[in-house]
């Protein structure tokens, strides 16, 4: 019911935000409005306001919406109310109410991010984890629980304050193929390692890149929070407050096991002895535990200790005044929207997977974890899904406001239109690509949640 609800919320806000730039862009160049439709399909709410009567209607299918002015293609048209339809606007003018729309997706997401940033949002503090052997962030010299203070890019230097930060900024040094230089600190000492993703930017338009490069968060220290009277942790002498260095033979690596893997290893025990290395206050000791079978979902046995683990990672609150928060809006929003351009640019061309196309089930599931998370990650979201919405209707594509756009801009140059026969043409083009798109995003949407079809 949350990821109902917060998915439908955010599509009447994203669309109605949109088709409001429409609306209020036409009202602003004197152009009569006859109908603003949030939805397509029967109208479920239906009323008239204004000097001209203008139709406001709520729809069933809440997957869209659209702003209809007095246009002469579409109906005769008055005499005395010709100066006010669409089509005998100058090709100025009329650009601006199709750019309108996007335009106010984008301002959406300014506004939404800076929000956020007044509001105060905790996320994980920007520590390293452990570089594998071989990786370029190996032979940068990486090491477990390094802090990343600053990052320097063609010589702009920015601090980092969280691991989100650090992730944004090294993503655009990796599809741009330069040099990253971090600043960085370690028991007390501060030094610089570079970084180069020229060799292989094509990686930076994949999800787990920072992986491929040997960058990952410090995983969280696990510690026992409390013991269930009774249960296989309690008879193996755990107690609430023990930091789990590792499971096994041995203890894990240069960092404490994390809370995935000592799942994997209690699973995989099956029952048998697991040693788990403890540190308890000062003492390293070694504790014998059989995990019990349990009934899962779908009649799947689980294994378990008896033991809740706390595994959180660090954070830092990040909170702006209100005039930094803005800033920090409106250059988060146009870093992303270059990004997004970026990878879509990629995937045109073969250098990334159509895989990152993303359908309505992966936004409606989004949609239900950020709005379980609170506030902050909500709106995060929307920001996110609003800057999206408006790239994409930015595009040059026959259908979108993109297209709108490419045909007013020949006109500006040539002071010709382009004939009504060539866009009917490129419309039935451009319909035919968004179908396209929307087929491999609902392919991608199925395929997370049933598999990959084979």
């Amino acid at each position: 019911m949350l990821t109902l609800l917060a998915f439908l919320f955010a599509l009447a806000l994203l669309i109605a935000v949109h088709e409001s730039g429409h609306f209020l862009a036409a009202l602003s160049c004197r152009v009569k409005v006859l109908k603003f439709s949030l939805g397509f399909g029967p109208a479920l709410l239906r009323r008239r306001f204004g000097a001209d009567r203008t139709e406001f209607v709520l729809a069933a299918v809440p997957l869209g919406g659209f702003v209809r002015m007095l246009d002469e293609r579409e109906a005769p048209v008055a005499a005395a109310e010709l100066q006010r339809a669409f089509n005998r606007q100058g090709p100025w003018r009329r650009a601006w109410i199709v750019a309108a729309g996007p335009a106010a997706n984008l301002l959406l997401a300014v506004l939404l991010f800076a929000l956020v940033g007044m509001l105060g949002v905790r996320e994980p503090l920007p520590l390293l984890g452990a570089a594998p052997a071989g990786t370029p962030a190996a032979a940068a010299g990486v090491h477990p629980g390094q802090r990343v203070l600053a990052t320097t890019i063609g010589g702009d230097t920015r601090s980092v304050q969280s691991w989100p930060q650090l992730q944004l900024r090294l993503q655009q040094a990796a599809l741009d193929g330069r040099r990253v230089e971090l600043r960085v600190r370690e028991a007390g000492r501060e030094q610089d390692l570079n970084l180069d993703f020229r060799a292989d930017s094509a990686a930076a338009a994949a999800p787990d890149f920072l992986r491929r490069f040997g960058l990952r968060l410090q995983p969280a220290p696990v510690r026992i929070e409390r013991v269930l009277a009774g249960d296989a942790a309690a008879l193996a002498g755990l107690r609430a407050g023990d930091l789990v260095l590792g499971a096994g033979p041995q203890a894990s690596g240069p960092e404490p096991i994390d809370a995935d893997a000592l799942l994997r290893a209690i699973a995989a025990s099956r029952g048998q002895a697991l040693t788990l290395h403890i540190q308890r206050g000062a003492r390293r000791i070694d504790v014998v535990v059989r995990a019990r079978p349990q009934p899962g979902a779908r009649g799947v046995t689980q294994w378990r200790i008896g033991a809740l683990l706390d595994a959180r990672v660090p954070t830092v609150l990040v909170r702006l005044a209100p005039w930094p928060a803005l800033q920090q809006g409106a250059r988060r929003t146009w870093e992303l929207s270059a990004l997004s351009l970026r990878t879509l640019g990629r995937m045109v061309i073969g250098q990334a997977s159509l895989n990152e196309l993303s359908g309505p089930v992966t936004i409606a599931d989004y949609a239900g974890r950020s709005a379980a998370l609170g506030w902050a990650p909500y709106l995060s979201f929307l920001a996110v899904v609003s800057l999206s919405l408006g790239v994409l209707n930015l595009l040059p594509i026959p259908v979108l406001d993109g297209g709108h756009l490419l045909y007013y801009a020949f006109e500006i140059l040539t002071h010709r239109k382009v004939p009504q026969r060539v866009q009917e043409r490129l419309q039935q083009g451009g319909l035919a690509l968004i179908a396209l798109m929307i087929a491999v995003a609902l392919y991608n949407d199925i395929a997370r949640v049933l598999g990959p079809f084979h």
